[in-house]
């Protein structure tokens, strides 16, 4: 009997073999994903205007993404006059209701609260880095109440029949993390630990999208129970380093270099680009997941770029046998 795409999905995650890469694609191509979440997310990011928190946002032109022009918290002494959004609203819950036969065979993959993007679109970035040494007791007291939410959700969505708990946090600036290792491992870096902990005893297994140059703290997130790294880039990081240092213990869920080679490359360079994901970020039992970017628009991918990533996707995952090599990985076709 054949696997079922949401088998497929778990299993390369597990690297315990699957007949075929597993892909989150656009249509026509298709995906093995069906993504739920809370309606409305305490974590919702808009392109324009005020969310839950208070935070005004502002659209950036064609992307849809919105960048805060107004941090509701700009003094530590108004932090009891936060109003955090409320969590066990039932009404946020709705959208779960018969979430498995809404999904019907596809992996349900399910969106958290992240824990340092929600704390500087609250705070601001430049307050945010100030309290890593100024104000660590207050900046403790916002990320644990994010913590909470986030254990809150995990046990909604288990009880829902999700797959997958995702949480969204860019660390990486494009040479380096946005504040040192040292800072991380003291105040994010037990935090996630419990998140990640919560998830996996309620039989979810843990993505997080992480963008910018993460090297440095890729093996602590293993350590604590990171299973899938969902990235957008790799070039400035490289995918030899990737593959060398983390594949194998990582599965990797990203489409071609947004930034660059998607940008820039021809079909041909796109395709070898999807190819050498494969072979170098991937192994023959799993860890490795193609997908493309949702708002090919605002980074300025082309049509005839985003049709040679996917067709090429599409050609590795029916030969997945045929993307490892014995120069890289020892592998045997």
């Amino acid at each position: 009997m054949p696997l079922s795409p949401r088998e497929i999905v778990r299993r390369t995650i597990l690297f315990q073999g699957a007949p075929r890469l597993p892909y989150d694609l656009p249509e026509p191509y298709g995906t093995d994903f069906y993504y739920a979440g809370m309606s409305p997310s305490p974590d919702d990011r808009p392109s324009s205007g005020k969310d839950e928190w208070g935070a005004v946002w502002e659209n950036k032109g064609f992307t849809n993404l919105g960048e805060v022009k107004d941090f509701p918290l700009k003094d530590w002494a108004d932090f009891e006059r936060i109003t955090p959004p409320d969590i066990r609203d039932e009404r946020r819950w709705e959208a779960l209701r018969d979430l498995r036969a809404k999904a019907g065979d596809r992996y349900i993959l399910c969106t958290g609260i992240s824990i340092y993007e929600r704390v500087h679109f609250i705070r601001g970035l430049e307050n945010t880095w100030a309290d890593i040494y100024q104000a660590p007791g207050q900046l403790g007291r916002l990320l644990d109440l994010l913590v909470e939410m986030n254990l809150y959700a995990i046990q909604r969505y288990a009880q829902a029949g999700a797959d997958g708990y995702f949480l969204l946090d860019d660390w990486g600036l494009q040479d380096r993390l946005m504040i040192s290792p040292k800072s991380w491992r003291a105040l994010w870096k037990p935090r996630y630990a419990r998140i990640f902990a919560a998830a996996r005893e309620a039989g979810l297994q843990v993505f997080l999208h992480s963008c910018g140059y993460i090297v440095d703290i890729l093996d602590d997130l293993i350590e604590i129970g990171l299973q899938v790294i969902h990235m957008d880039q790799q070039e400035n990081m490289g995918l030899e380093l990737l593959g060398r240092r983390f594949g194998g213990r990582l599965t990797f869920f990203a489409p071609v270099d947004i930034q660059k080679t998607m940008v820039s490359g021809t079909p041909e360079e796109i395709r070898a680009y999807c190819r050498a994901m494969a072979r170098h970020l991937g192994r023959p039992q799993g860890g490795f997941i193609p997908r493309w970017y949702s708002d090919p628009r605002g980074a300025g991918h082309r049509p005839e770029a985003i049709e040679a990533m996917c067709d090429e996707f599409v050609r590795l995952s029916n030969c997945p046998r045929a993307c490892y090599d014995e120069d890289v990985h020892g592998a045997t076709l």
